[in-house]
Parts: structure tokens; C-alpha cells; sequence
């Protein structure tokens, strides 16, 4: 009986373990700033033993968002490394706001085409930027978050235009 009691006590505990699960609402986030990033001509390392290392130089651009607005350097650079239809990729660069203050980015992602469960076309991009802003700056919040990032794609803009998002 002291046996059944507990299996019993288990069941009731994992399902709504389970349950309530079910309504977990999703984080929320806060739109931060919208990067357009001037990029160099790419070049490639070739195969490597961890696929097809690309490096594409970033050159530039600017960055605004409600709470900060500024260049992006020169200097920077996406390091992308494909094997198959999936691409890592590690943005190393910085940025510089409107009142001086400089900011390091590294912003990892990935890339990924092939098909759905229903078999048609698909298309992942996204990426997690971290930032390192001097914490005794106005910008100390960028470094006690977590954050996330898409293209935006479309318009006449000659490199890469991202959407940054802090999560919530």
C-alpha cells in the first residue's frame, strides 16, 4: 500500500510538473537598436578540419535604438564556418555612441537552410549578441542581459541591416 501511496504521489507531482508547463507564458522583449553594418569583401580560409572557414571584414555603419545611437568601427569581422546547409558565425567588432562612449560586441549565430517537416524551404538566421560596456557608463545595463538579433532583409542598404532585441 505505502508502495502505491508513492507511485501515486509521483504520478500526480509529474503531471503537473507537466501541466504547468503547458502555461509557461513566453519571455518578452524590448526592441534595443537596429545595426546597419558596412561589410568588406569576404574572403575564404577554405576547408578546415570543422568545415569552410569565410571571413567577412566589417568597415563600418551606424547603430540607433531609443536609449543609444552611434558608428560601428572598422576593424571588425564576421567569422563564418559552414558544413553543409548549417553556418556558425562569430561577429567580433565595436561600436562607438553618439557621446563617446566605446562598446565591444561578439555576437554569435547561426544560419541554417533546408526543409520543414512538410518538406518545403526554410531559413533560420539568428544570433545572441553579448556586450562590454564600461560599467561606470550610462550603457552598463547592455552588460546584464541577454540579447538577440535577425537580419532584416529587403531596401537599398549596401551590407547588413540587424534588430536587437534585450529579452526580458
Amino acid at each position: 500500500m505505502k508502495r502505491i501511496l508513492t507511485a501515486l504521489i509521483i504520478a500526480i507531482a509529474f503531471c503537473q510538473c507537466i501541466c504547468s508547463q503547458n502555461n509557461v507564458p513566453a519571455p518578452e522583449t524590448e526592441f534595443v537598436m537596429q545595426l546597419k553594418v558596412t561589410l568588406g569583401e569576404p574572403y575564404v580560409v577554405g576547408e578546415t578540419p570543422h568545415g569552410k572557414r569565410t571571413v567577412i571584414p566589417i568597415t563600418g555603419g551606424t547603430f540607433e535604438g531609443p536609449l543609444l545611437k552611434g558608428t560601428i568601427l572598422n576593424g571588425g569581422a564576421d567569422w563564418q564556418l559552414a558544413k553543409g546547409n548549417r553556418t556558425e558565425l562569430e561577429a567580433i567588432y565595436s561600436i562607438k555612441t553618439d557621446d563617446g562612449v566605446f562598446i565591444h560586441i561578439r555576437n554569435r549565430g547561426i544560419i541554417s537552410s533546408g526543409q520543414d517537416a512538410d518538406g518545403k524551404p526554410s531559413f533560420y538566421f539568428k544570433a545572441a549578441p553579448t556586450f562590454e560596456a564600461p560599467e561606470d557608463s550610462k550603457y552598463a545595463w547592455l552588460n546584464n542581459a541577454l540579447f538577440l538579433c535577425a537580419p532584416v532583409w529587403g531596401g537599398d542598404f549596401k551590407g547588413i541591416v540587424l534588430n536587437v532585441w534585450k529579452v526580458k
